[in-house]
């Protein structure tokens, strides 16, 4: 590269000096004679350098001076566009939102099936629409086997009921009443069926009639601070074996809001029961439970006393009774976490009407007591989770008098006499409840109820089983199959047998698992079919001593809503 550019300095040099000189001679003599080249000498430093004067440099930035502001005067301009007028008749169609239409109602619903065990299954329910002056109604309900799980006919059961209900709404006073009739037919079935002789089921039979009727009013949506229920009830009961109960009863339900957070609420009950067999007895019933409440944050305290006064002489009843009550709840969270514990005392009425529902197998001739029970210490818990699942607990130490046992009658096994232990049964007692809702497609819940019994006198607390436990579920698979399930358990249980010639025997009942299963199928909003299963293990066990369960028990039919 050095010397490329020294060549090229080399003959811009001679280019240069040839010109000069050839301007020089043709301004003097021209191409003329004499005019010819002097001889000269070039000399040429290849290493001479070149030196330029250093330049200053400036650092200073160009400032570039702002515009001054001056006024500026913006003028805007409305002006009025109109659209020519057009005159096609344009057709305008107003799009509005859909109203939700309220989902058809059928008040009414007929119900129809067969099973095995010759069993019939008639239901039908019948109501008003919507309506917001007066609901009223009636159920109808016929469920009867022919056969059973012993000697066929002779352990046949028939339950059939009629009911009626209404309300009437007015300005804040709501007036209710029901009334109903109910036929429940039983056999004694609880011999031994290896005899050499047939039983007659005629002779066996025991047939309740049952009429209850109920009327009521409460202000409960007025919204006034004094708020009330008061109501009416007479249930009216006889067998087979000329026995007739009548239990009237009244009762008020009251509360009074002081102010936001304080109130009184009193309840109290009356109940006359006269009942008539082999002697005619009168029992009488009175209680009054005034209580004082106050809500301090997230604190609710309630005190007050149950008073209690009974007519009964069984076993030496305690006619007068005075039981304190204190509560304390705390709500850490609202509505989704309750605490609490107490103590407290009731007198419970006992009448046979409800005795036999639980077993229709009572001895004519029993004496029934009300259960006092004298003290209770409890508390527990109720949490809301998410909204979807729901969680009950209770833990209870009780003490009770006259509580009433089941036993085997000396005369007749296959009746039960009512029993009561002689001195004070006390009770502990466990529940627990847990229940999982989800948009109402799906229901899942566990229920347990524990109780340990310590007994005074009596050899075992007959036919009180310690443990019953439930699991049930339910399906709704779009509104077109719903499927429910449930599964019991229900603990040993004991009963005395006494036999003819003066021996006895201590049996213990069966541990019972059962899995009843249901499922409707939809044809249409009109026609459901449906199967009941249930039992679906097979066992015959026994509730109590010599009364085996039926075996697997399956119906199936039709209903009709309209």
């Amino acid at each position: 590269m050095k010397n490329k550019f020294k060549k090229a300095s080399l003959a811009i040099v001679l280019c240069v000096g040839y010109s000069f000189m050839n301007n020089a001679a043709a301004q003097t003599t021209g191409w003329g004679e004499g005019a010819k080249l002097q001889d000269a000498e070039v000399v040429v430093e290849k290493d001479r350098k070149i030196e330029l004067p250093r330049a200053s440099r400036n650092y200073q930035k160009f400032a570039v001076a702002p515009p001054e502001p001056g006024d500026r005067n913006v003028r805007y301009r409305f002006s009025d566009y109109r659209l020519a007028d057009q005159s096609v008749d344009l057709q305008m169609k107003v799009l509005t939102i859909k109203q939700d239409e309220l989902t058809k109602l059928y008040g009414n619903y007929l119900k129809a099936g067969l099973g095995n065990y010759a069993t019939l299954y008639l239901k039908g329910y019948f109501h008003n629409k919507r309506s917001n002056v007066a609901s009223y109604g009636a159920d109808v309900s016929h469920i009867t086997s022919a056969r059973g799980p012993v000697d066929k006919g002779n352990s046949a059961v028939t339950n059939s009921a009629i009911n009626l209900n209404g309300e009437a709404y007015m300005q804040g006073l709501t007036i209710g009443g029901k009334l109903g009739y109910g036929r429940d037919k039983y056999h004694f079935y609880g011999y031994n069926p290896v005899r050499e002789l047939p039983v007659d089921k005629d002779t066996i039979s025991q047939v309740f009639n049952r009429v209850n009727a109920e009327g009521y009013m409460h202000n409960h949506t007025s919204g006034a601070p004094f708020l009330y229920k008061a109501g009416m009830n007479v249930n009216y009961l006889n067998d087979r074996y000329d026995m007739r109960e009548t239990n009237i009863a009244f009762k008020l339900n009251s509360e009074y809001g002081i102010d936001d957070v304080s109130g009184i609420k009193v309840d109290a009950d009356l109940s006359l029961v006269s009942h008539k067999d082999s002697a005619s007895v009168s029992r009488s019933l009175f209680k009054i439970h005034p209580q004082y409440e106050r809500q301090l944050n997230a604190l609710r305290i309630s005190v007050g006393a149950n008073i209690a006064h009974t007519g009964d002489t069984v076993n030496d009843a305690r006619k007068f009774n005075v039981y304190p009550t204190v509560r304390v709840g705390l709500e850490p969270i609202k509505d989704n976490l309750l605490i609490y514990a107490g103590i407290g005392g009731d007198l419970q009425r006992v009448t046979l009407y409800t005795l036999t529902e639980e077993n229709p197998f009572l001895a004519p001739n029993v004496r029934v007591a009300d259960q006092n029970k004298g003290l209770e210490v409890y508390g527990g818990m109720q949490a809301n989770i998410a909204n979807y699942v729901h969680l009950t607990g209770r833990v209870a130490y009780q003490n009770f008098r006259n509580m009433y046992f089941y036993n085997n009658s000396a005369s007749d096994s296959t009746k039960f006499d009512l029993v009561y232990d002689d001195g004070v049964t006390n009770v502990f007692n466990v529940y627990a409840e847990a229940v999982f809702n989800y948009s109402d497609e799906v229901r899942i819940g566990l229920k347990a109820d524990y109780n340990k019994y310590s007994t005074a006198s009596l050899e075992q607390a007959f036919h009180r089983p310690e443990l019953m436990a439930s699991v049930f579920a339910t399906y709704n698979f779009y509104d077109k199959i719903l499927f429910n399930s449930e599964l019991y358990y229900i603990g040993s249980s004991f009963g005395r047998i006494n036999r003819p010639d003066g021996t006895s025997e201590l049996k213990e009942t069966d541990t019972i698992m059962d899995l009843n299963l249901k499922a409707d199928y939809r044809f249409s909003n009109r026609f459901t079919t449906f199967l009941m299963v249930n039992n679906l293990f097979g066992q015959k066990y026994e509730r109590f001593v010599n009364y085996p369960n039926k075996s697997i028990n399956l119906i199936g039919g039709v209903s009709y809503s309209f």
